[in-house]
């Protein structure tokens, strides 16, 4: 009678170091997206990316090294952002909106964005990046289209963006949750148009302003 073999104990390492590293850095990135930082554990990372802890620390150093790295936007991304302004003044909140949305239905760079969102209220770096992202991205978008408080406009814009993504990819509120992606681009690009470009206040009220006839 033939005694099975015990299971070979993991070691943590996996063929090929570029595939290994990825694997731990998509885990990471999906995440951080579901659990926010303080959740997120490197054992549970790893677990997901088929490796022992340790290969985690020995590629990317500590939890905190590991988020920073992970959650870097594709350069691709914030090339994409700074050509915005190089096309016409009056269809830049569409293009915006159509790169905001082409970003979020990307699982790919979907996870980054909400793994920022769920973890800058509880970790320095996540709310340090999502600054960094209104205040290099946007107001470089806002900037170069008016000088009208391009600040405010750029912290709008980065509102909005936080909004729709909470609303329609973590909370999932109907009907934006389930809505087709050319119709939230409809809908959102009106809005990011009117935050870059249009007048930011409300005439003043005077005395007779809005009284009933």
């Amino acid at each position: 009678m033939s005694m099975s073999r015990p299971a070979s104990k993991r070691t943590g390492r996996r063929p090929g170091t570029s595939g290994t590293r990825e694997a731990i850095a998509a885990a990471a990135r999906a995440q951080f997206a579901d659990a926010g930082y303080d959740r997120a554990t490197i054992r549970a990372i790893a677990a997901d990316a088929g490796v022992d802890p340790a290969l985690v620390v020995r590629f990317f150093g500590s939890k905190e090294e590991l988020f920073r790295e992970v959650m870097a936007l594709p350069p691709v991304v914030a090339d994409a952002f700074a050509a915005l302004a190089e096309g016409p003044r009056e269809t830049v909140g569409r293009r915006l909106a159509e790169l905001i949305v082409t970003v979020l239905e990307n699982p790919a760079t979907r996870t980054v964005v909400l793994g920022r969102i769920r973890s800058a209220t509880s970790h320095p770096d996540a709310a340090a990046l999502v600054r960094e992202t209104v205040k290099r991205d946007m107001l470089r978008l806002a900037s170069a289209l008016t000088d009208d408080e391009p600040e405010i406009r750029a912290t709008l814009v980065g509102a909005h963006v936080v909004g729709l993504a909470l609303a329609r990819h973590v909370v999932a509120v109907e009907p934006l949750s389930t809505m087709p992606a050319a119709e939230v681009v409809d809908v959102t690009a009106p809005t990011l148009q009117h935050y870059l470009t249009g007048p930011l206040r409300s005439e003043p009220r005077g005395p007779d302003n809005g009284a009933r006839q």
